[in-house]
């Protein structure tokens, strides 16, 4: 049975600055454990710890830029521009630049605190 979501769920972000999580779909928001679908804004100068998660993340930019490490590479996604970091994959997400970014996150299967496993 279809279920329409009008409203998405507020979820507090990790980092050393406010972000803004809009989840729409996902663990919180419709007890969907396959996926979550988020709509994220974070300001300039935003940075959030590592993580070794436990899914698959496909990241898309609406606006501005964010910047995507992983053990190996740094990646400066720009807006129209799109990423995907792989489960167990170590990566870590920011937004260095002038009015920060906006962006769509989607979680395979679905984002889970337990399951980001964030470094110390």
């Amino acid at each position: 049975m279809a279920k329409l979501i009008k409203t998405p769920s507020v979820i507090k972000a990790a980092g050393n600055k406010e972000k803004i999580i809009k989840e729409y779909i996902g663990n919180v928001n419709s007890a969907t454990s396959e996926v979550s679908i988020a709509l994220m804004k974070s300001p300039e100068g935003w940075e959030e710890p590592g993580q070794t998660p436990d899914f698959n993340e496909y990241t898309f930019v609406l606006r501005g830029t964010v910047r995507v490490k992983t053990r190996t590479d740094e990646y400066n996604v720009a807006e129209g521009e799109a990423i995907v970091t792989f489960k167990g994959e170590w990566v870590q997400y920011s937004t260095p630049y002038k009015a920060g970014a906006e962006y769509i996150a989607i979680c395979v299967p679905a984002f889970f605190s337990q399951t980001v496993k964030r470094d110390k």
